[in-house]
């Protein structure tokens, strides 16, 4: 079997057309860089990067820590102190909430999670 110039033009079109494609997609699955926006009576208050190591004093009354990717909250002057017992969040999507003193701490474009919201 022997190929025509015109069939060689053609498999380098479609490999050239491939590569691109291939390339294409792994720079749109590309994750992003995980921040914690902290929300303090429904205001911005501030953001911090996921992959800096860091302590933040949020108005003196909640401290967050950052740490290996995940953000958790390790003080607060409020009297149940669930946020202090929520899970670390690390996670698209996740967030840290202390109702008594109007802050919330959400994380975005962190890890992608690999279950759906109704096996979570």
């Amino acid at each position: 079997m022997h190929l025509k110039r015109n069939d060689l033009i053609l498999i380098a079109f479609l490999l050239i057309i491939a590569a691109g494609g291939f390339i294409f997609h792994a720079i749109q699955d590309a994750p992003e860089n995980g921040r914690a926006e902290i929300w303090v009576d429904g205001e911005l208050w501030g953001t911090y990067s996921l992959d800096e190591n860091i302590v933040v004093d949020i108005d003196g009354t909640n401290r967050l820590t950052i740490q290996d990717k995940k953000a958790y909250m390790t003080w607060a002057d409020c009297p149940d102190q669930l946020c202090v017992r929520q899970k670390p969040a690390s996670k698209d999507g996740e967030s840290i909430i202390c109702l008594p003193n109007k802050i919330v701490i959400s994380i975005v474009g962190g890890e992608e999670d690999e279950l759906d919201g109704v096996t979570n």
